[in-house]
């Protein structure tokens, strides 16, 4: 997708399908249309039997691709193990809708989520949000919006393999530049689709490592992994968010790289982190 024209590589990126995972105890579902920042947006709704809490969740893919079929199978073991409704949103896409165009819509999305309480998870539920690689960029972006602008009051934030900085200057950056899945030139065409300006792309609900204050964010858990150019930039914003006084479950997984999730969730190296954050996200909804 480097080396062909724009258009090509964003045809190209979008055209893959999704996986199709048959997850064990899945929960019911409903797909339906939230409000975004300029219109709706598709969703699907994830009903557990007694869920005790709401998390909106944001697919990955670099801002450029995606939906929310690719994390499907992530949704259902969301709401089946932590006992959570689940909101997944198919935000605006970048380079159509570049930055702040596809978090803005996943601030609206959360904003209706959390007006719609009793309809999703009942009065007074606790309310998550959850992303994986930009999604959980994403994600950590939604909880510095909720902070600043009043609200929603977001009680946690789970953030697996997130993009957290636009400098791709760390370690992690040049040594798993190749060979490891996402390579560190992928990586930079997505941050040139998602953010072209050095403005955006350094804009702290961007680069959210460089957020003047992670003063008063909810409790979060942060997972990298061994092999991922993201890894520093995760690890940092992990320990940032720690200095600031935020309770953080920060692991670096052993031997695992960028997007390891889709491609053994249910082996043994996948479940073991799996059901670490299915655990701590029940906890903080009780």
């Amino acid at each position: 997708m480097t080396s062909v024209p724009l258009e090509e590589g964003v045809r190209q990126l979008r055209s893959r399908p999704a996986p199709s995972i048959n997850v064990p105890g899945a929960v019911p579902t409903e797909d339906i249309r939230v409000p975004g920042a300029e219109g709706d947006l598709p969703a699907r709704i994830y009903r557990p039997a007694d869920p005790h809490g709401m998390v909106i969740h944001f697919h990955g893919g670099g801002w450029v691709m995606g939906t929310i079929a690719q994390d499907d199978f992530f949704c259902h073991a969301l709401a089946r193990d932590a006992a959570c409704t689940v909101v997944s949103v198919n935000y605006r896409l970048a380079p159509e809708h570049a930055f702040p165009k596809p978090l803005d819509d996943c601030f609206a999305a959360t904003r209706w989520a959390s007006a719609n309480a009793e309809r999703l998870g009942g009065i007074g539920a606790k309310l998550a949000v959850s992303g994986i690689s930009a999604g959980g960029n994403l994600a950590a972006a939604v909880a510095l919006m909720a902070r600043d602008l009043g609200g929603p009051k977001i009680d946690f934030q789970s953030l697996m393999y997130p993009v957290c900085d636009g400098g791709m200057d760390f370690p992690s950056c040049h040594e798993n530049a190749e060979g490891y899945h996402l390579t560190a030139a992928a990586m930079e065409w997505f941050w040139q689709r998602y953010a072209p300006a050095p403005k955006q792309r350094f804009h702290p609900l961007a680069s959210v490592l460089r957020a003047p204050s992670l003063e008063k964010l909810p409790p979060a858990v942060v997972m990298t992994c061994e092999f991922d150019p993201l890894r520093d930039e995760g690890n940092a914003y992990a320990k940032r968010l720690a200095e600031f006084g935020t309770p953080v479950l920060h692991r670096q997984l052993p031997g695992l790289i960028h997007g390891f999730l889709r491609m053994g969730w249910n082996q043994p190296w996948g479940q073991q982190p799996l059901s670490e954050l299915t655990s701590a996200l029940r906890d903080a909804m009780a």
